[in-house]
């Protein structure tokens, strides 16, 4: 029998913690509680999480174990501390971050994340050497999946890499007690990406009587222009919403006849002078995620070339400081929509922008910070009191979702989706990394994307696949993927029919244990290729997760 340690004693301890713990300012949180509760030790980041070795009176470790679990950083997500005691050897001195160390990928990568209330100050005050820097973040807010090549998350392995810190910018990313501490996009107007406006002809149009570009692509907003705006995750064509010329103007070249516009306003007050927004729906519109948030029509109108025929608005905050300033000052909402022809993928990187949207926009507002993911706008709504994700991409993608119970023993599988709205997903660990949006495969700039961001995702979580499962219709763009990857890695295949995936999905949405009985699946969700060879409509199916019989169906037309 163990006897307990005198007081006073230290002991030492290796605390594994997992989750999304990488480029959301977990290590100097650490670092800063270890102090508080006089710990000696050190802290670093691998491919799994984060490490921490830790010697200390018991009471303190447990002290401070509890008060990182209560009070991580606002963009972590700790699914898991594991303790464990530490091969006896001499404590350090004190308490230390130190470099990351690589190895297998078992880390979650955090999404993109609208500005945080303290950058949103910094670029206000005239006093602030970030004052009106449209790339201002810290460890708090700010680009990740959009940027990052590869793990860990360090400055190397994304597009920040191009640019080289000033002092006073490294000074901060080197203080553990700073905010911006390992902030891997740090950035200032001395050292960081720089923003320009220009025509359509190319020429950097000067910023004359305005601040600066920004400030000029909003006057020109609210004469009745379409600027394309890069922003974080893609180009967005943007005018002015309350212009029933500019947004028809919009629609005629965007060749875009009856899909709703996507709306960005200043604060929630001025999206309350067009729509009803709830308090549950505002804690949405201004969470780190910030997305389209559809809300009920009610108050002042919009032209009805906004949303043809629709009850409902799609509102977004804005969730960078670019979109912070170019709101300032315009007194009503714009379109802010993304930026291609209708069915392509978003325009993402400067000269494709130019070429793609040449015709569509009349100016140009653009940045050198290299773009390497695509993400569109993440598209959500409340219904019955929970928030519904229409479209799950920026602000969401990559973060992981628990599988229900039964799901942490099976094998890891990546599944390929399917032709239309493609999303592929990852399985492992009872977890499912779902990809953002991609759109239709059929489009061919889309099925590029597709499969760069397949090789993106197997190597952020180094996930290798025991099999891979395709949709049942073997001419999908996906399927045949799925087919040539497993033949190539001599994998199993799994065919899954459409309407069964579709209802597996809603079981696991609402936490169906895998084994339970079998439900009844009602699936409308018009053609997929059925399990007899022919196509499936309205299906009537009992299902579970490995299978399913059909019981009713309507007659095909």
């Amino acid at each position: 029998m163990s006897r307990p340690n005198p007081p006073g004693s230290l002991v030492a301890e290796t605390v594994r913690v997992r989750g999304t713990v990488q480029g959301v300012g977990f290590r100097p949180t650490v670092w800063r509680y270890a102090r508080e509760f006089n710990l000696r030790g050190a802290v670093w980041n691998d491919a799994e999480g984060v490490v921490i070795e830790v010697w200390g009176e018991p009471g303190h470790i447990a002290g401070f174990l509890e008060r990182l679990r209560a009070e991580a950083p606002p963009l972590a997500n700790i699914t898991a501390i594991e303790r464990s005691p530490t091969e006896s050897k001499e404590a350090p001195p004190g308490f230390s971050i130190v470099e990351s160390r690589r190895g297998e990928s078992r880390t979650d990568v955090s999404p993109d994340a609208a500005t945080c209330a303290a950058c949103a100050v910094e670029i206000q005050d005239p006093g602030d050497r970030r004052y009106r820097y449209p790339f201002t973040n810290c460890t708090h807010c700010g680009p990740r999946l959009s940027i990052i090549r590869g793990i860990p998350y360090d400055r190397d392995n994304t597009s920040m890499s191009a640019f080289l810190m000033c002092d006073a910018c490294r000074r901060e990313y080197d203080d553990p007690g700073d905010r911006r501490f390992h902030a891997q996009p740090n950035a200032c107007p001395t050292c960081g990406p720089a923003v320009w406006l220009e025509d359509r002809a190319r020429y950097r149009l000067p910023a004359g009587e305005a601040a600066d570009a920004v400030e000029l692509a909003q006057r020109l907003i609210a004469e009745g222009g379409i600027v394309a705006v890069k922003g974080i995750g893609g180009i967005h064509l943007a005018c002015d919403a309350r212009s029933a010329v500019a947004v028809a103007t919009l629609r005629a070249r965007k060749r875009r006849y009856q899909k709703p516009f996507a709306l960005m306003a200043a604060d929630v007050e001025m999206i309350r002078r067009y729509a009803r927004v709830a308090d549950d729906e505002r804690r949405l519109l201004e969470s780190p995620a910030a997305p389209v948030l559809v809300l009920d029509a009610e108050g002042e109108t919009l032209p009805e070339g906004i949303a043809p025929g629709q009850a409902t608005l799609g509102f977004m905050l804005p969730y960078t400081p670019l979109h912070r300033l170019l709101m300032q000052g315009i007194p009503g909402p714009i379109v802010l929509t993304s930026g291609n022809r209708s069915d392509e993928p978003q325009a993402v990187d400067n000269d494709d922008g130019r070429r793609r949207l040449d015709g569509i926009a009349d100016y140009f507002l653009l940045h050198d910070r290299e773009i390497v993911n695509r993400l569109d706008d993440s598209v959500c709504r409340i219904m019955a009191g929970k928030p519904r994700m229409l479209r799950r991409a920026r602000g969401y993608a990559p973060a992981p979702l628990r599988l229900p119970h039964g799901f942490s023993d099976a094998p890891d599988i990546l599944a390929m989706g399917a032709e239309l709205k493609n999303t592929f997903c990852l399985t492992r660990e009872g977890k499912a990394v779902i990809s953002q949006h991609m759109g239709d495969l059929e489009e061919a700039a889309t099925f590029v994307d597709f499969r760069h961001n397949l090789d993106l995702y197997r190597c952020l979580f180094d996930h290798a696949p025991r099999r891979i499962a395709v949709d049942l219709h073997p001419d999908y763009l996906s399927t045949k993927h799925g087919v040539a990857l497993a033949d190539a890695a001599g994998l199993p295949v799994e065919g899954v029919q459409h309407h069964h995936a579709h209802i597996a999905a809603c079981m696991a949405e609402q936490g169906v244990p895998l084994g339970d009985p079998a439900v009844l699946g009602v699936a409308l969700d018009g053609l997929g290729f059925g399990g007899d060879g022919s196509l499936w409509g309205g299906e009537f199916l009992e299902c579970r997760y490995a299978d399913y019989h059909r019981l009713a169906r309507f007659r095909p037309v």
